[in-house]
């Protein structure tokens, strides 16, 4: 199988490795509840290892791939981790071998029908695949029109076209398996103005734009978000991103 390394963030690894938020311990605790074994997890497209580590404390060995070698570099050691640069459509694990396969904020970034031929493959006869994904930060109604404006107006011709699969909550992709009916998830972290703006500065069309226009988009909009954000840019509030979840178990065949 051919493989598809889409790579959207090497040029800025690190800026994404420093804003990204992580995902909640409860997600992880949940996913090992439903394994029936704990011996091999996949996280493909790791990024900068932000779902492995947290897999590590679960699973036996994980094994963390991503199409992006400066990704990788961002991530944690971890013992039981293994990283390796790997599109997401490549067929380098043993069939029948591992018990979970997640994917985290990546999915629309593949070729979705070759990887889960993939995943079909390597995935154990009673194994989950588990995906999800986040929309845009929620904060309060001033600061999250501001950032919706930045999202749909200013960048909109700078997010490539998979990035209307994660608009759409990935409610038309065709998943493999019958789904699992699971729990709902958010993120949640309180941060100051300086660390949102690293975050949306973490997005592909804003690095697209910068590198196009020469300017930073963020910065028209800067006095707006500041006086939005009240009287102290330091002060942290409460940001959360409500994630959706699919799930599904692989079935014996027949």
């Amino acid at each position: 199988m051919k493989a598809n390394f889409n790579d959207q963030f090497s040029a800025h690894a690190r800026t994404y490795a420093n804003a990204r938020p992580d995902y909640p311990a409860e997600l992880f605790l949940y996913l090992s509840s439903l394994c029936e074994q704990h011996e091999l997890a996949w996280d493909c497209a790791t990024g900068n290892g932000q779902a492995a580590k947290s897999l590590a404390k679960d699973f036996a060995r994980v094994i963390a791939t991503d199409a992006s070698a400066e990704q990788i570099q961002q991530a944690p050691a971890v013992e039981n981790v293994e990283y390796r640069r790997v599109a997401a459509e490549e067929q380098f694990l043993p069939a029948d071998s591992v018990d979970l396969v997640v994917v985290a904020q990546a999915l629309h970034w593949f070729d979705i029908a070759a990887f889960f031929e993939n995943v079909d493959c390597v995935l154990k006869v009673g194994g989950v695949l588990a995906v999800w994904t986040y929309g845009l930060p929620k904060i309060n109604d001033p600061i999250d029109r501001l950032v919706q404006k930045l999202y749909a107006d200013i960048l909109d011709d700078y997010w490539p076209a998979e990035r209307r699969i994660v608009e759409q909550a990935y409610a038309n992709v065709d998943f493999p398996y019958r789904e699992i009916a699971g729990e709902e998830f958010k993120m949640s972290r309180r941060w100051s103005l300086a660390q949102l703006s690293d975050f949306i500065m973490s997005w592909s069309a804003v690095q697209r734009y910068m590198e196009k226009q020469g300017s930073n988009p963020l910065q028209s909009l800067d006095p707006e978000l500041r006086e939005a954000w009240g009287t102290d840019p330091q002060q942290a509030v409460e940001v959360q991103w409500p994630m959706v979840l699919k799930l599904g178990r692989k079935e014996a065949a027949g």
